[in-house]
């Protein structure tokens, strides 16, 4: 598939099926050849989840997080491969290991994202993820995703 960058949330919203409030990348600023994609989520004080996540204490759930990497990957896979969710296609969390968190995310943080593809075979692929703010690591993980096809 033949992608133009930078992706915005509307060319976002045509690759990936997540929608507000759960669409977490709010833009696509590089991919290299089907193995790397970097982009960014702004994390405003308007977040639904800042309202119990904490009450005076806004701090973005380390879950969510995770969710805007794997939606990143997502994206990438679906670039890559030409495959659609129109088509039935999506991708699933297939494991999740060395998660780290170093940094808490507040209201306000722009949140880059990065994604590289470190292997995979039969529709399984396994990426290493970060995630910054800034120069500082907000979190890391290795990140296994299975592209299905499902029924619509």
């Amino acid at each position: 598939m033949d992608v133009q960058l930078p992706l915005d949330h509307e060319q976002i919203k045509s690759l990936i099926p997540h929608r507000y409030p759960f669409l977490l990348v709010d833009r696509v600023t590089e991919m290299e050849d089907g193995t790397l994609i970097r982009g960014y989520k702004n994390v405003s004080g308007n977040e639904e989840f800042f309202n119990g996540h904490f009450p005076g204490r806004a701090i973005m759930p380390g879950v969510l997080i995770l969710e805007a990497l794997a939606q990143l990957g997502a994206i990438l896979g679906f670039a890559s491969s030409g495959n659609r969710y129109e088509d039935g296609f999506l991708y699933l969390f297939a494991g999740i290991d060395n998660v780290r968190f170093k940094r808490s995310v507040v209201p306000g943080d722009q949140l880059q994202l990065e994604v590289r593809i470190v292997g995979g075979k039969r529709g399984i692929h396994k990426m290493a993820c970060r995630a910054m703010v800034g120069d500082h690591i907000a979190c890391s993980a290795d990140i296994m995703c299975a592209e299905r096809q499902v029924s619509k």
